[in-house]
């Protein structure tokens, strides 16, 4: 009897795991579709609209698409290698989703039932563990490839998420000062007054920017240049594991997305409605950001993307870690 309960709370993570699983490959399917009626919408043209009503199918279309092509290996490739790079770069994304709180606990059957797979002490730092784990994918990617462009660009996405995931670590110092944790379910906490955004503009903006380039997009592309670059570090592959890079950069979006949420925006906290739709609202306002930036700015060049980072942008989150330290320890 007295291991009935660690039982009972095994299969609730098991299906707390596998509604997770189910929801976040629903939406990033369903992104591809959203990105494409909108980037026609911001560009006046017209996207997907005829596989099914609206498009709506155009999801299913393109699996059917990517399943029934040739999954081709380069002859000099490292096949293993190959095979593995394109999960590296979507199981991390999938995984970091364990850690964040989508709403409070819930009682059920007079049990309390954390709306979070897991409650980690040092969620923030297995965050940032994942997103260097990530790398691996761009860079196996390109490198075993066998083709210069699918490893120029390999290199290019290798330089570029190292710099940002810098950046990106330094922008979260602030937030875990404040809260004084680790935990995600700390920081949501101690945002139930305030954001905070609000205490913190500068390491909300550094950490946007960081993000954006670790999920690669526009306008910091790089890896993806297909004008110079083919497809960048991912031009040798087809059918699924070409598909898998896609996965893994639009799990990125929805999952950096809701760590912007909980680390800025007060997480699940809000007025009136219930909490997991002030999650989910948050969590969708920032994908329709990402989308309109992608329809409205250009790609920098190489040279000002690192310039920007280096120069700019880790400077000014080391000088923001300074003046939020003297804030806290001049507060009464």
């Amino acid at each position: 009897m007295g291991q009935m309960p660690d039982t009972l709370d095994l299969l609730i993570t098991i299906a707390k795991l596998g509604v997770i699983l189910v929801v976040i490959l629903t939406l990033a399917a369903n992104l591809v579709l959203a990105e494409r009626r909108l980037l026609a919408w911001i560009q006046d043209r017209q996207g997907p609209n005829r596989v099914g009503p609206q498009g709506l199918l155009q999801p299913l279309a393109d699996l059917i698409k990517l399943v029934t092509k040739e999954d081709l290996c380069p002859d000099g490739a490292d096949r293993w290698l190959f095979l593995l790079a394109p999960a590296m770069a979507a199981i991390p994304a999938i995984l970091t989703f364990a850690v964040i709180p989508f709403g409070p606990p819930l009682s059920l059957l007079g049990r309390e039932i954390p709306l979070q797979v897991v409650d980690l002490h040092v969620g923030v730092l297995f965050f940032v563990a994942l997103s260097s784990i990530a790398v691996y994918g761009v860079a196996l990617g390109g490198w075993a490839s066998n083709s210069k462009y699918a490893l120029l660009g390999g290199i290019r996405g290798l330089a570029q998420l190292i710099s940002y995931e810098l950046v990106m670590g330094l922008s979260l110092a602030p937030v875990v000062m404040l809260a004084r944790s680790f935990s995600l379910n700390d920081i949501v906490a101690a945002q139930a007054d305030l954001p905070f955004i609000l205490f913190q503009p500068v390491a909300f903006a550094l950490f946007f920017i960081s993000i954006l380039a670790e999920c690669k997009r526009t306008p910091f592309d790089l890896p993806e240049a297909e004008s110079e670059l083919v497809a960048g570090f991912h031009a040798e592959y087809s059918g699924l594991r070409f598909g898998l890079f896609f996965v893994g950069e639009y799990l990125n979006v929805i999952v950096l997305g809701a760590l912007a949420t909980t680390f800025f925006l007060g997480g699940w906290h809000g007025p009136l409605l219930p909490p997991i739709v002030w999650f989910c609202a948050k969590v969708s306002a920032f994908c329709f950001l990402f989308i309109w930036i992608r329809g409205t700015l250009p790609r920098l060049r190489s040279d000002q993307l690192m310039q920007l980072c280096w120069k700019v942008l880790t400077p000014v989150a080391l000088g923001n870690i300074l003046c939020t330290g003297w804030w806290l320890t001049i507060k009464p």
